[in-house]
């Protein structure tokens, strides 16, 4: 697999011009808004976006012809019922020119990423994917996990389904090439080999237990195996064995048997039989009540590296092959595509969308419906996989839709909350404290609308200032972005992992800011703090409500506090780990890294460098009087 680099985006600033319409948000004004639009629209290719009356985006398309296509919106008779919900909150257009059908299409998958509009068919999938990266930038080359833009020098090797098949794969590589996975700060600073030496998963470069050559042969063998050369690799280290064996080395006929075994395991974990397809990705789509499914399995070097299911969502009233071609599209914004794709129907406008992929990829990008031999069995095995799915997550649905609605009617909820807002703090005496807020709905946690709060005002160990904090930051940005409420980013349910004097502390935030139609419920530890079921729910009308303890309800309301308690607890340990990195002399103006390093040799500690003198600051290497006398000023001063 070769070296890649992150393809450039579209530039909108060179082609993009806005037609403004005005008028009660009804059918007829929508129609109109279109109209004007289209009389100055050229037949060119382009992405056009539908906006409403605030300027938020409803829909993006692509066309060939930008005016045959956005004319077609005019003729009310022929839309669907979706279609003239649109047209009918439609009241301006962004027009977007390009250079040729194949570019619309990738600009349409970045715009519908960036403004997830109501009416596309979406992706939800708000994690990139992880890869494999065996870096090039060091003479002893590391391999690591990777997420993200590709920019570090290297060789990438992915997608894998998951973080969990990523570090698996990771492991298993390492027992079988030796290779480090340390960082190179790690690596600089060893005087003898750390522990993944002694379990045999490195060969330990740092401290020269390796030769650079041979170190090399190891990096030469991984890049084989995964360029799906895994028979090469298998046959060298049987020829090595058996090499060793003969010259009665039987230590070393022992490491190649071990690295033989781990081999094999990553071979004979393979959910998919794969062998001999090359770099391909497999898709099935399956169907039901209104509900999708697509299956992706990802074969990479023939190995299969793990499969996930996706559920795309606005999909009523439009086709299975679009949807299937909307999704690709989007999926493939941000992950590079194999040269090979296979699906269990062709997605709809197929030429066009492999030779749109095929630009990005920068090769010939196949996509082909299999019709025998051993490609049709994978892809029966993905559509079982995605009939599976749907119908999991649709009794799922099902089952968690009937415990909202009992919760509704437990706490005398309006309805059924859409959007459920957790809160809880966490903090080490006051130290580092900071605030973190979970959200979920009827569909299960959001992650991408998670987010934490660094308290800034709160210093003592005080829970019900930081909670107070919190609310505070939370609803006034609330109230200055969406005070008509119409966003969806409201929470029609507030939960506070905390007693009546948490809630109060919430409550009374909110009432200052003349807000008091949001409900907010405290979960505190009943009287056994030690028992599991014995939470005490804390109304805001006083009463406090305590449940069985086999209730769904409880159950689910346990779920919601443990998971703002786990991210509330890792994004503590991560602010925590980050200040112990951080120095006193980061603060002092003209003070750089080298600087810093030279002042923190000569002095040992950061406490050392502010109790010095102004002569013995001078003294230290690379410091000038002028430099010492601006530290000595900074911390005396």
């Amino acid at each position: 697999m070769s070296e890649r680099t992150s393809p450039d985006r579209f530039n909108e600033e060179k082609a993009t011009y806005t037609v403004r319409g005005a008028g009660a948000p009804d059918l007829e004004a929508g129609v109109a808004a279109i109209r004007e639009t289209v009389r100055t629209l050229p037949t060119r290719p382009g992405v056009y976006r539908m906006q409403d009356a605030r300027g938020d985006v409803l829909y993006v398309g692509k066309a060939r012809a930008l005016k045959n296509r956005v004319t077609n919106y005019t003729q009310v008779e022929r839309l669907t019922t979706r279609l003239r919900r649109m047209v009918s909150q439609t009241r301006s257009m962004t027009i977007v020119t390009t250079d040729s059908e194949a570019e619309a299409l990738l600009l349409e998958a970045q715009l519908i990423k960036r403004f997830r509009p109501p009416y596309n068919v979406l992706l939800r999938d708000d994690k990139s994917f992880p890869f494999i990266l065996l870096r090039e930038d060091h003479a002893f080359p590391r391999i690591q996990k990777h997420r993200g833009a590709q920019k570090i020098k290297g060789r990438y090797y992915g997608p894998f389904a998951s973080a969990g098949s990523v570090t698996r794969t990771i492991n298993a590589l390492q027992k079988l090439f030796l290779l480090r996975s340390c960082t190179d700060s790690f690596f600089t600073n060893r005087s003898r080999p750390c522990l993944l030496y002694q379990i045999k998963r490195c060969s330990a470069p740092c401290v020269d237990r390796i030769e650079a050559q041979d170190y090399a042969e190891l990096v030469g063998d991984a890049q084989d195996f995964l360029g799906g050369k895994s028979t090469k690799v298998q046959a060298k280290l049987g020829d090595a064995m058996q090499a060793a064996a003969e010259a009665m080395d039987f230590e070393m006929a022992a490491i190649y048997r071990d690295r033989l075994k781990a081999l094999t395991f990553i071979q004979g974990s393979q959910a998919v039989n794969a062998k001999g397809l090359g770099d391909a990705d497999i898709y099935a789509l399956a169907s039901k009540e209104g509900g999708v499914c697509i299956q992706a399995f990802f074969i990479r070097g023939g190995q299969n590296w793990g499969h996930r299911s996706f559920f795309p969502v606005h999909t009523a009233e439009v086709s299975e092959e679009e949807v299937l071609e909307n999704f690709l599209a989007q999926f493939y914004e941000e992950v590079p595509p194999a040269p090979l794709i296979l699906c269990d129907r062709q997605p709809a406008e197929c030429e066009l969308l492999s030779q749109a992929l095929g630009e990005k990829l920068g090769r010939k990008v196949r996509i082909e419906v299999p019709q025998r031999g051993d490609r049709v069995k994978l892809i029966r095995q993905a559509e079982r996989n995605a009939i599976e799915s749907l119908e999991r997550r649709q009794a799922e649905s099902s089952t968690q839709g009937k415990i909202l609605a009992e919760m509704s009617d437990l706490f005398g909820l309006d309805g059924i909350p859409d959007r459920i807002e957790v809160y809880d703090n966490s903090h080490i005496q006051g130290a580092h404290a900071l605030g973190a807020m979970v959200v979920a709905g009827p569909e299960g946690f959001r992650k991408n609308a998670y987010r934490k709060f660094n308290i800034k005002q709160a210093e003592t160990n005080d829970d019900f200032a930081m909670m107070r904090e919190v609310f505070e930051r939370r609803f006034a940005r609330a109230q200055n972005e969406d005070p008509d409420r119409d966003s969806g980013e409201w929470p029609d349910l507030v939960l506070i992992d905390g007693g009546r004097g948490q809630l109060n502390a919430a409550r009374a935030v909110l009432e200052n800011m003349g807000i008091e139609d949001v409900c907010m419920i405290g979960i505190a530890k009943g009287p056994h703090h030690g028992r599991e079921g014995r939470e005490v729910f804390h109304l805001m009308d006083g009463r406090e409500i305590t449940l069985p303890v086999n209730h769904p309800v409880l159950f689910y309301m346990q779920r919601l506090r443990d998971e703002v308690h786990r991210f509330a607890i890792g994004a503590h340990r991560q602010k925590r780990s980050k200040a112990i990195t951080v120095s006193s002399l980061d603060e002092v103006p003209g003070i750089g890294p080298a600087r810093k390093r030279a002042l923190l040799m000569h002095f040992g500690t950061a406490k050392a460098v502010k109790n010095a003198s102004l002569d013995d600051l001078a003294k230290a290497p690379g410091v000038s009087k002028a430099v010492a006398q601006t530290v000595y000023d900074y911390f005396h001063g």
